[in-house]
């Protein structure tokens, strides 16, 4: 109630829009949902478009005050909610961001437009940022000016980011697929966030390269002693889902020759498809799409050759029919036919027993929607109804994978569907489980996984209904900063009768860590852009946490990084507990491993952990790389994490171990007495090799020509000092699973040599 009286205060409060509308709001943002929530925080609304700056309030990811936090339409004097985290310049790729000072100052206030400067630094760099909003205009200039006044600096990744709240991203055209990397090959120098009620276009000119899917757009550059470079961007804001007006200013801002396109759109049975999409493709890859009224539509676009196809909300796709563009000119192309949309009944059971399990199915072959908000391309069976799913479509033929626990605890289901137009199918998928970990007391969980907050876009349910389909058998959350999701993922975890670990994201921009698990009702207390270290792991076990994770180490912001280059405050604290295996980060699990190591070889008692870093379960896989850990009495939240912590404990992507002497234990034996180590592996995909690690370095190896999915290896060793052993298994398709260690301790008598007669 008291936000929502906030609200209407506010409201109260501002210029009536009409004529020249664009104004200045100091205080808490009146877009709904907003984050700017300070008194010193800034919001700037016109007749379309409403952006707030963080003045007083937190930046997300422990970026400095300055940032946009905030972006919202505004339709008939009314605004919407919030559809952006954070749209901001990023000095290098994400890295650590040292900052001490920031300056705001409101250099226009309005009528004709306001005009809001920001000031801040990075090590020795000027970050200066000037955003401008006229009148009327449905997008912010944004210059940016980046000056060195410190020692040269090479190889920086500088630009315009763009992470959406919620709704979906069409990234670059031309670079689908393209996680990271150049952008030869764009068609185009813009990224759109999108849902069905907005959408928010970042054109950045000056961009060479994505990073993050497209909503990092950068320049490669380096930046010489006494240097400036300057960055212009235009943050665009629309009011629907419909890419017209994009394209548009696109044209505009290039000056571009285009030509218009106009046709009409109608089902099989020869009526208006009331909401039609005309999906724009250039050289083969799509470029954009228009958004049509009662089986009309109309949009202009730059001159030159493309393929078209219609489609609507779960409805067919039109056959693609190519059009020349041709500067000044209007070309017609209508399109007939489009088939109404089908539905699946799904139920998802165990073959042997006829139970049924959570399960999720993703299209391999078949129709994939574009526009996300037409249709998905993965679903999950319900929560209430495990193993059930009824799922509108679009007609047509496919081929489902059907997974529960795939890859893991059972082999994957293909599925092919043919689906009728207004027609209702029934699909049975029965999965054969071939493994129970937690009939040897073992139990795994994804120890990094997001929800809704900040930039992630998975609702509580759908996450507790991804983890449960993954076979996990504890559900887990940590957001950035917040907790909110810890009550929902709660009560949903005791509505099925499964744990749930209550985590936390500390997100500071030199370093995350996660902290689990929380004491129940628990909010942060912490500006994570002005903490140090000490501050950090402080604040962990003030929440309640039982062990402290050390998140993605090595990448650009992990805190290994950041500890190496200098820049972590407080620097080295060596009070975590765990370091993690990420599953977006494959290429420095080595690094992780090295370092585990090391400690390992000085007695130093850390473990490891995994998670996907997943935001987004519709596009990446819960679970797919895991912690199993050890509980021999009840499964909670505290269990697991004190097995953890203990090192009873594994992380894989893939095979499954069963250790005879617990790894985290400790083996005492005689100096030079032989003992054995033995481990029972499992793999769907079959058991390719394990090798045994002792000190670092690879000792044995176990190989296996035709790779078996059951097998039993066992290493016969001894040992004179103190030592440890961990074992990694790789399976058929390289997935790999790695352990913590068993610690051997090779005692001698301290009372020397006992005669035989004695003994």
């Amino acid at each position: 109630m008291r936000s929502a009286a906030l609200a209407c205060v506010l409201a109260a409060t501002l210029p009536a829009t009409a004529g020249a509308a664009v104004h200045v709001v100091v205080g808490p943002t009146p877009i709904p949902d907003g984050d700017a929530r300070s008194a010193g925080d800034i919001t700037v609304v016109n007749e379309k478009l409403a952006f707030a700056l963080a003045v007083g309030s937190p930046v997300p990811y422990g970026v400095p005050r300055g940032a946009i936090i905030d972006v919202a339409p505004v339709v008939n004097g009314k605004i919407g909610r919030d559809c952006v985290v954070f749209a901001d310049f990023i000095p290098d790729n994400w890295s650590a961001w040292p900052n001490t000072f920031q300056h705001i100052e409101i250099l226009e206030r309005g009528p004709r437009r306001v005009v809001v400067r920001t000031v801040r630094d990075w090590g020795k760099a000027t970050v200066t940022t000037v955003y401008i909003l006229g009148s009327n205009a449905d997008s912010v200039e944004i210059r940016v000016t980046m000056t060195n006044g410190g020692a040269a600096l090479a190889d920086l990744k500088s630009g315009m980011t763009l992470w959406p709240k919620g709704g979906y991203l069409f990234g670059v055209p031309g670079l689908a697929g393209v996680a990271q990397g150049s952008m030869s090959g764009a068609l185009s120098d813009r990224v759109v966030a999108y849902d069905e009620k907005w959408t928010v276009a970042l054109h950045a000119p000056y961009a060479d390269r994505i990073a993050d899917g497209s909503k990092d757009m950068y320049r490669s550059h380096s930046l010489a002693a006494g240097a400036a470079r300057v960055f212009d961007a235009w943050l665009q804001v629309g009011s629907s889902g419909d890419l017209k007006p994009i394209i548009a200013a696109e044209i505009t801002r290039k000056r571009l020759a285009s030509g218009i396109i106009r046709g009409e759109v109608s089902g099989g049975d020869g009526k208006a498809v009331e909401t039609p999409v005309v999906v724009i493709e250039r050289q083969g890859k799509p470029y954009a799409w228009v958004l049509g009224r009662r089986g009309t539509y109309e949009f202009t676009l730059p001159a030159g050759d493309y393929a078209l196809y219609a489609t609507a909300k779960n409805y067919s796709q039109s056959e693609r029919i190519a059009v020349h563009v041709a500067a000044g000119a209007t070309a017609v192309r209508d399109f007939r036919d489009l088939q109404q949309p089908g539905s699946i009944q799904w139920t998802v059971s165990d073959a042997r027993s006829g139970k049924p399990l959570d399960a999720r199915i993703s299209i391999e072959r078949g129709q994939k929607p574009l526009v996300e908000f037409l249709g998905r391309s993965t679903f999950f069976t319900d929560l209430d109804r495990k193993g059930r799913a009824d799922l509108p479509i679009a007609p047509g033929d496919y081929l489902f994978t059907v997974s529960a626990g795939g890859g893991f605890l059972s082999e994957r289901l293909e599925v092919e569907l043919a689906v009728a137009p207004g027609g209702v199918q029934a699909a049975n998928a029965a999965l054969t489980p071939l493994f129970d970990p937690p009939a040897r007391h073992w139990y795994s969980a994804d120890l990094h996984h997001h929800a809704d907050q900040a930039e992630a876009v998975t609702p509580p349910a759908d996450l507790a209904r991804s983890q449960l389909a993954a076979g996990l058998d504890l559900l887990f959350v940590s957001d950035h900063d917040s907790t909110v999701n810890h009550a929902p993922l709660q009560a949903i975890a005791d509505r099925r009768g499964v744990a749930f670990i209550p985590s936390i994201e500390l997100s500071a921009s030199w370093g995350h860590f996660n902290a689990y698990p929380l004491s129940p009702g628990q909010e942060l207390k912490l500006d994570t852009g002005t903490a140090t270290i000490d501050d950090i792991l402080k604040e962990a076990r003030r929440l309640g946490a039982t062990v402290v994770q050390v998140n993605h180490p090595f990448i650009p912001y992990g805190y290994f990084t950041s500890v190496a280059a200098g820049v972590a405050p407080g620097g080295f604290n060596p009070a975590f507990d765990l370091m993690e295996i990420n599953a977006e980060e494959p290429a420095d699990d080595v690094k992780v491993l090295q370092t585990l190591w090391s400690f390992w070889n000085a007695g130093h008692r850390y473990y490891l952990t995994a998670g996907t870093d997943t935001h987004d379960v519709w596009h990446a896989e819960s679970g797919a790389v895991r912690a199993f850990a050890h509980i021999d009495g009840a499964v909670t939240a505290q269990a697991f994490a004190q097995a953890l912590k203990e090192g009873h404990a594994y992380v894989t992507s893939g095979p499954l171990i069963f250790p005879s002497v617990m790894f985290g234990d400790e083996l005492k034996v005689r100096p030079g007495e032989t003992f054995t180590l033995g481990f029972d592996l499992k793999s769907v995909a079959g058991v390719k090799k394990a090798e045994l690690i002792g000190s670092g370095a690879v000792l044995e190896t176990e190989s296996f020509q035709a790779p078996v999915q059951e097998v039993h290896v066992a290493f016969t060793l001894s040992t004179e000092r103190r030592a440890w052993y961990s074992l990694m298994v790789e399976d058929a398709q390289g997935h790999k699973a790695h352990t913590d260690p068993i610690w051997v301790d090779a005692v001698d008598s301290p009372l020397g040599a006992v005669p035989a007669e004695k003994k």
